[in-house]
């Protein structure tokens, strides 16, 4: 909304500063002030309203310590974190942009779906909230949209690196030069793709459509049948392994914030094309226009912090906690990065697997000994260590150093063949 105001104020009146706007480094840097303001003076508010319409959650008796004084803490906060993510990117954002349509599309999408399995459980006292399949419903439909959107849509494209051949040329005098200027190293032209990177193959590259060789020549010509599907189990998987995480004060809000940023470095990198050239990824034209979006979701995560580190004074609930797994998938996959994830998400990740192999080993010992045995003391994972005696804050603070170091070798990744 600023971004076309200023441009216009800019081009029309060359009103002085009116031209700051055309950068994506300043309206980064507003979207995250926004956001931190946002959810720091209107939280509060929010909490009061949440408190007086009684909007508590509802604690189920774990065995856990110090979990019955959180009985009546208000939830659905993830209102704040929605808020303070949609207004500063309206504002700042380039809104015909397809990256960004579609993220706002996630962030209201997921929402909604989160926002009535709370309104559920809190107002019709349905402890179960909305039903499993319908969240599931909610989230295919979710992966479609993006994979067909990812798929066809023009907008959505790459810029391939030229051959190390075609880098050579000759010059006037007739002499072999190598090319270094940044920009004659892409193709000229943009073209739709399904490749994506993955981390240590030769060029951090590979194409989905590979995967179906077998079919003949026009294999490329069926590589959604591999794409869309993968699309969609990758949205399911980080948004219900962010919900998992969100168990213990400050914790899915923390790790939430470490991804949003080191996120927000790849999309930087993979839509400027000299640091897609000096990196040695792939140039995703308009995809740096992302950073905007990712700022408001970093402020937005921080800002919510406040209120939610321990003791929490408001929980995020399902409609803060399906949005952030939804976005954080999402914006992965749209910066071609999605197979980052297991390393970058990798609390999530244990979170889940932490639950996964609980059951599974319960249900398996039930049936070879005739009794249920477990491999956690509780999953998910966290509530393991709270059993063990570990204070919720230690438990936190540790697994935000150690998705600060997954972060960090997620960056690295990018350099390592």
């Amino acid at each position: 909304m600023f971004y076309y105001l200023f441009t216009y104020l800019n081009d029309a009146f060359n009103l002085p500063g009116a031209g700051v706007f055309q950068y994506i480094s300043f309206r980064a840097a507003a979207a995250v002030i926004t956001s931190l303001i946002i959810s720091l003076l209107f939280g509060k508010s929010l909490i009061n309203l949440l408190v007086r319409k009684q909007v508590g959650e509802t604690i189920r008796d774990l065995g856990l310590e110090g979990q019955t004084e959180k009985k009546g803490t208000p939830t659905m906060g993830g209102l704040i974190i929605l808020g303070a993510i949609l207004i500063p990117t309206l504002f700042f954002a380039k809104l015909d942009n397809i990256y960004i349509i579609l993220m706002l599309f996630t962030t209201i999408w997921l929402g909604f779906i989160g926002f009535l399995d709370d309104y559920i459980k809190v107002f019709r006292k349905n402890k179960a909230g909305l039903a499993g399949k319908f969240k599931i419903i909610g989230q295919v439909t979710l992966g479609l949209v993006i994979g067909l959107s990812m798929y066809f849509n023009d907008d959505i494209v790459l810029r391939e690196k030229i051959s190390a051949e075609e880098l050579i040329q000759v010059n006037e005098s007739g002499e072999m030069v190598r090319i270094t200027n940044p920009t004659e190293k892409f193709d000229r032209e943009s073209s739709k793709s399904t490749k994506t990177t993955i981390p240590f193959f030769k060029n951090n590259e590979a194409d989905y459509s590979y995967l179906l060789a077998f079919l003949g020549e026009d294999y490329r010509n069926y590589a959604y049948l591999i794409f869309i599907p993968i699309v969609i189990f990758i949205i399911v998987a980080v948004s219900n392994g962010a919900n998992l995480t969100d168990g213990i004060d400050g914790l899915a809000t923390g790790t939430s914030a470490i991804i949003g940023a080191t996120l927000g470095v790849l999309a930087w990198v993979s839509g400027n094309i000299v640091f897609a050239d000096y990196l040695n990824i792939m140039y995703i034209p308009n995809t740096g226009e992302l950073t905007i979006f990712i700022s408001a979701f970093v402020g937005a995560c921080i800002g919510f912090l406040w209120y939610n580190s321990y003791p929490a004074q408001v929980f995020m609930g399902d409609t803060g906690s399906l949005a952030i797994g939804g976005i954080i998938a999402v914006f992965a996959i749209l910066i071609r990065k999605e197979f980052l994830i297991p390393v970058l998400c990798g609390i999530f990740l244990i979170e889940s697997l932490s639950v996964v192999l609980q059951v599974s080993y319960f249900k398996y010992s039930k049936k070879k000994y005739g009794e249920g045995r477990r491999i956690f003391k509780m999953s998910p994972l966290h509530h393991h260590y709270q059993l063990k005696g570990y204070a919720e804050p230690k438990i936190v603070q540790r697994f935000m150093i150690v998705g600060i170091m997954l972060a960090v070798f997620t960056i690295i990744t990018l350099k390592l063949r």
